[in-house]
């Protein structure tokens, strides 16, 4: 049997983050989508080779990485580009994160924290899809507090999809409109489902 696995998503600056925290610290298996990004975009990772094959070399450092400054200027910018650097980069996110599922044991739970987890196409693979959400103007809010500005803000949230596609594709929604315990509170239900679920042969 394989490990359960968990698709958590949410918006920009919805808490998703925090609620990836949480459920490490009860123990699951939690993978970065942005970290395994980052991984590929170093001097000579398959991402950065993506990246310079789409755009050029302009778009990577001296040493071959990606200038993530450069790119995301690029792309949040041009729906276009930025489409064919997810269709790109997606695949590579997934490969990398099945290696480090398929090496997990069956009791172990593996959570995948991806921003563009719908998007990408990843909701079939889990066997439950988690969404964190808040309102765009609190979410909007919460960047601006973190150092975006507001047109920085704006455009990372439209290059989300809308919450009503994520929420289509969750089978489980947790609302961040209120107090972190507010948040904590819906996600020890969620825990105690997780655990419900694999005593009971999921």
């Amino acid at each position: 049997m394989t490990p359960f696995r968990v698709g958590l998503t949410g918006g920009i600056a919805a808490g998703k983050s925090t609620v990836a925290a949480w459920l490490r610290e009860s123990g699951f298996t939690v993978i970065d989508a942005d970290r395994l990004v980052a991984d590929l975009y170093r001097p000579g990772g398959d991402g950065a080779a993506a990246v310079r094959e789409l755009f050029g070399a302009s778009m990577l450092t001296e040493a071959g990485g990606v200038d993530h400054q450069r790119l995301a200027t690029r792309v949040f910018r041009d729906p276009e580009a930025r489409g064919r650097l997810e269709a790109a980069i997606h695949p590579l996110v997934r490969r990398d994160f099945e290696v480090v599922a398929e090496r997990a044991n069956e009791k172990e739970i593996v959570v995948l924290e991806a921003p563009l987890l719908v998007e990408a196409g990843f909701a079939p693979d889990f066997d439950l899809v988690v969404t964190v959400e808040a309102t765009p103007e609190t979410r909007i809010r919460r960047a601006v507090d973190r150092g975006l500005s507001p047109d920085e803000a704006r455009q990372r949230l439209m290059a989300q999809t809308d919450e009503k596609t994520r929420i289509a594709a969750a089978h489980r929604i947790l609302r961040n409109e209120g107090s972190l315990d507010e948040l904590h509170s819906q996600l020890e239900g969620l825990v105690e489902e997780i655990q419900r679920r694999i005593e009971n042969g999921r």
